[in-house]
C-alpha cells in the first residue's frame, strides 16, 4: 500500500470543479473503476474517489471515502477531507486533518493549515506552516508565504513571491511586475545627474522584467496583468498586440480594458465599434469611458444624451464628467450651469476646470474673481492657466508679475507663452537667451516666434551685395528659412522680408510672389516693395495701381513715388496732393522731401 502519497489534491487550485451539465462518459467509466477497485479495499482508490465526488460537490459521499483512505494513512485523503469539512464550516476540525496530512508532508496541506492560522490572527503558526509548503516548492504556499511576509514589511518576500511566480502563480508574477514599475517610476522621477547612464540603465531594466512579468500574467489569463501589458505596449506604439491584451482583459471583465480598447479603436477610425465598448466600461462602472461616450454624443450634436453620460461618469466618481458638463454648458451659451459644473469640479481638485472657470468669469468682466482660480490652476500644474495668468498680469501692464508665469508656461512647452519670453528677452537684451525661446516657440509652429527668430539671426548676418554676373544664386540662410516657415503660415512681415532676401539674391520672380501675396493680406510694406519691383522691370502703370494702395494705408514713402511719379508725367495738381499726403504721412526725411517737391509742383503751377 502506498501509504500518505500525494494523489489528486482540490487545494492545489484554489477552487472547486462544478459538476458538468453532461458527464463525460470517460470520467464516468474512470470513476466506476476507482469505485470497484475502492470496494475492494484499495486505499488509493478511495483516495481518488473521494477527491472526485469532492469535486463534484457529492460531500457525503466523498466524505466516507475519505475518512476511509485517510484511517488507512493516505496523506492525500486526510487533505482532502480537510478541504470537506472546511466546505461545511467545521474549520478547527478541518484543520486537525490538514495537521495530520502536512506533517505527512503535503505541501498543499501545509498551505491550508498556513491559511487557516493566518485566518484566526496566528501568524506565528501561519509563517511556519506556509514556509514548510513554500520550501517544497507549492506555489500557493510560496505566493500566501510572501504576502504574510509582504504585509510585515519583510524583505524576504520578494523572494518567495519570485518562486510563486516562476512556479506559474499569475497573481505573484502581477504584484513582481507592480512592484518593478513603482520602483522604475520611482527611480525616473528622482533628478538624474548628467552622466548616470547606469541609472537608466537600471530603470529600463526594471521596465523591461516588469513587462516579462506582466506578459506571464496574462499569459495565464490575469485580466490586469493583461491590461497593463496593453498599456506598455501602446505607448511603444505595438498597437495591434496592445489591442489583442487589451480585448482578452476586456472579455474577461476588466473595464479599463474595455475603455482603452475603445479608445484605440476610434484612433484608428472604427467609432462605432469604439463606442461598443466604451458602453460595456461604462456600463461597468469605468467614468472614462462615460466620459468618452459623452464625448462621442457631443460631436454628433447629441447633446441631451451627452449629458446623461457625462453625469453617469460623475456618478461613477469621475470629476472629468463635471469638467465636460461644463465645457458642454458653455458651448451652449448656459453660462451659469457652466459655472456650477466647472465649480463642481474645481472644488473637486481638477486643474483644467478651475482655468476654465476662471477664463469664464474673466469673460464675465470679473478679473478679480477670475485671479485666484488661475493662481489655483496654474499652481497644480495647469500650463494654461500660468499662461493666462501672464496674460491677465500683462493686461494690468505689470510685465514683472507676467514674466514668471509665462516663463513657468514656457519651461512646460507652451508656444505662446515661449514667444512672449523671447520677446522680453530681446526688450532687455538678452539676445541669447531670446533666441533660445523662440526656437521653442518657432518649432511648437508660432509664425510670429518664427519671425523673431528670424529678426535675431538676420542681424547677425553679413551684409551681402547682389550676386555678380554669371555667379551662382547663394543658398538660403538659416534666418531666411525661419521667415519663410512664418511666411507660409501668412505672416505678412515675414513675407515682405522673404521677398526682401529674394531680391537681394536676384530671384525677382520669387521676390515679387512674396511681395504680391503680403500686399494682398493687407500689407502696405509688401505693396510698397511690389511697386518698386514692378517699376523696375518696367511695369511702371501697375506700379502705380500698388503704391496707391500701400499710400492708402498710410505709407509715406509710397505716396512720395505717386507725387513723383505724377510729377514726371506732367500731372500736377496729382503730384501735389500725393506730395501733400506724403509731408503728413512721414517719416521725417520723407515729409522733407515731399514739402520740397510740394513746393517746386506749387511754384510750376503758378509759373
Amino acid at each position: 500500500m502506498d501509504v500518505m502519497g500525494d494523489k489528486a489534491t482540490l487545494l492545489e487550485t484554489g477552487r472547486f470543479v462544478q459538476p458538468a451539465d453532461r458527464e463525460d462518459p470517460g470520467a464516468a467509466a474512470e470513476e466506476l473503476r476507482h469505485r470497484l477497485a475502492a470496494e475492494a479495499g484499495d486505499v488509493d482508490a478511495m483516495s481518488v474517489l473521494g477527491s472526485l465526488l469532492l469535486r463534484r460537490g457529492d460531500l457525503d459521499g466523498a466524505e466516507s471515502m475519505l475518512r476511509a483512505a485517510t484511517a488507512e494513512g493516505d496523506r492525500a485523503a486526510a487533505n482532502n477531507l480537510g478541504v470537506l469539512l472546511h466546505q461545511r464550516g467545521y474549520a478547527d476540525e478541518a484543520a486537525g486533518w490538514w495537521r495530520v496530512a502536512a506533517v505527512a508532508g503535503s505541501a498543499a496541506a501545509a498551505h491550508a493549515l498556513g491559511r487557516h492560522h493566518r485566518e484566526r490572527g496566528d501568524e506565528p503558526a501561519a509563517e511556519y506552516w506556509l514556509r514548510q509548503s513554500a520550501e517544497q516548492g507549492h506555489a500557493l504556499g510560496a505566493y500566501a508565504l510572501a504576502d504574510l511576509l509582504e504585509h510585515r514589511g519583510d524583505a524576504g518576500a520578494e523572494r518567495w513571491m519570485r518562486a510563486s511566480a516562476e512556479r506559474g502563480h499569475r497573481e505573484a508574477a502581477y504584484r513582481i511586475a507592480r512592484a518593478l514599475d513603482r520602483r522604475s517610476a520611482a527611480e525616473r522621477a528622482e533628478p538624474a545627474e548628467p552622466a548616470e547612464s547606469a541609472q537608466d540603465d537600471g530603470v529600463r531594466s526594471a521596465a523591461a522584467e516588469a513587462e516579462q512579468w506582466y506578459r506571464q500574467a496574462a499569459a495565464r489569463g490575469h485580466r490586469r496583468a493583461a491590461l497593463h501589458l496593453g498599456a506598455i505596449l501602446e505607448q511603444r506604439g505595438e498597437l495591434k498586440e496592445a489591442g489583442r491584451w487589451y480585448l482578452n482583459s476586456a472579455k474577461d471583465g476588466e473595464a479599463r480594458a474595455a475603455c482603452a480598447l475603445g479608445f484605440l479603436l476610434r484612433d484608428a477610425g472604427d467609432t462605432e465599434s469604439a463606442a461598443v465598448w466604451w458602453l460595456k466600461a461604462a456600463q461597468d462602472g469605468d467614468g472614462n469611458a462615460a466620459n468618452a461616450l459623452g464625448a462621442l454624443h457631443a460631436e454628433r450634436g447629441e447633446t441631451q444624451t451627452a449629458e446623461r453620460w457625462y453625469r453617469a461618469a460623475m456618478d461613477a466618481g469621475d470629476v472629468n464628467g463635471a469638467y465636460n458638463l461644463g465645457l458642454l454648458c458653455a458651448e451652449q451659451g448656459r453660462t451659469a450651469q457652466a459655472d456650477q459644473w466647472y465649480r463642481r469640479a474645481a472644488y473637486a481638485g481638477h486643474r483644467e476646470a478651475a482655468n476654465a472657470l476662471a477664463v469664464l468669469l474673466l469673460q464675465g468682466g470679473d478679473a478679480a474673481g477670475a485671479e485666484p482660480w488661475f493662481s489655483k490652476a496654474a499652481e497644480a500644474g495647469s500650463v494654461d492657466a500660468a499662461f493666462n495668468l501672464g496674460i491677465l498680469y500683462a493686461s494690468r501692464d505689470d510685465e514683472g508679475a507676467a514674466l514668471p508665469w509665462y516663463e513657468r508656461a514656457a519651461a512646460a512647452g507652451h508656444t505662446e507663452a515661449a514667444l512672449q519670453v523671447g520677446t522680453a528677452r530681446l526688450r532687455e537684451g538678452d539676445e541669447q537667451d531670446a533666441e533660445r525661446h523662440l526656437r521653442c516657440a518657432a518649432g511648437g509652429g508660432s509664425a510670429e516666434a518664427a519671425y523673431w527668430l528670424g529678426t535675431v539671426l538676420d542681424a547677425r548676418r553679413p551684409l551681402a551685395g547682389p550676386p555678380a554676373l554669371g555667379e551662382p544664386a547663394a543658398e538660403k540662410t538659416e534666418c531666411e528659412e525661419w521667415y519663410e516657415r512664418a511666411a507660409e503660415q501668412g505672416h505678412r512681415r515675414a513675407q515682405v522680408r522673404v521677398g526682401m532676401l529674394a531680391a537681394g539674391r536676384g530671384d525677382v520672380v520669387e521676390a515679387a510672389r512674396w511681395y504680391r501675396l503680403a500686399a494682398e493680406a493687407g500689407s502696405r510694406n509688401g505693396a510698397f516693395n511690389l511697386g518698386l519691383l514692378l517699376a523696375r522691370e518696367g511695369s511702371e502703370p501697375e506700379a502705380a495701381l500698388w503704391w496707391t494702395r500701400a499710400a492708402d494705408a498710410g505709407h509715406g514713402r509710397a505716396a512720395l513715388r505717386l507725387a513723383l511719379l505724377y510729377a514726371r508725367r506732367g500731372q500736377l495738381v496729382e503730384g501735389q496732393r500725393w506730395a501733400s499726403r506724403a509731408v503728413d504721412l512721414g517719416p521725417a526725411e520723407v515729409s522733407e522731401r515731399a514739402a520740397r517737391l510740394r513746393e517746386a509742383l506749387q511754384q510750376e503751377l503758378t509759373a
